[in-house]
């Protein structure tokens, strides 16, 4: 999922494109997610056309109205079930995508970190749900498929850091 404005990051690019290593994350999440899929898609919108410009995958192209409506009309247009990954963890690599895919039975998979980790490594924590294991943060890395949903919590630093802001992605740097 590549489509996203990236307000919050006030970056001269395009969120995807923007460089921690000195490589755009996208490239950095494409490179984790291949080795466990088959398939890969760009999903992006008329908010990254330099993104899809870039990407050496197929893209899907959304009408750019945010994320939930963007990944359903991603979705209508490949089989399920279907990894999906947001582009702002460049961190991701190709064991942590390989466990998620063995993790998955059936139905969708909603991967989250413990909200704590986040706070802990100094990165935003914008979006967190109460479970009965405590106060969990969504990773942007999900299966989703036909049936029931299952969350599978992990605590990963490398899937704690989404880049949405300027601190987020000095932190990634460091972790690199």
């Amino acid at each position: 999922m590549c489509g996203g404005r990236g307000t919050r990051l006030d970056a001269p690019v395009e969120k995807p494109l923007y460089e921690i290593g000195g490589r755009p994350m996208v490239d950095r999440v494409l490179e984790g997610v291949r080795p466990a899929v088959g398939t890969t898609y760009a999903v992006v919108s008329p908010h990254t056309p330099e993104t899809a410009a870039h990407v050496d995958a197929p893209t899907i192209e959304t009408p750019g109205e945010g994320y939930v409506a963007d990944l359903e009309r991603a979705l209508s247009t490949v089989e399920q079930p279907v990894l999906t990954v947001a582009a702002d963890l460049p961190l991701l690599t190709g064991s942590i995508v390989a466990g998620v895919v063995d993790a998955h039975e059936r139905g969708s998979l909603s991967v989250s970190v413990p909200a704590d980790l986040k706070r802990d490594l100094g990165v935003s924590a914008d979006t967190t749900v109460e479970s009965e294991s405590g106060e969990l943060a969504p990773t942007g890395l999900n299966v989703v498929g036909d049936g029931p949903e299952r969350r599978l919590v992990l605590a990963d630093e490398r899937l704690a850091v989404n880049v949405n802001r300027p601190g987020d992605a000095r932190i990634a740097e460091e972790l690199l």
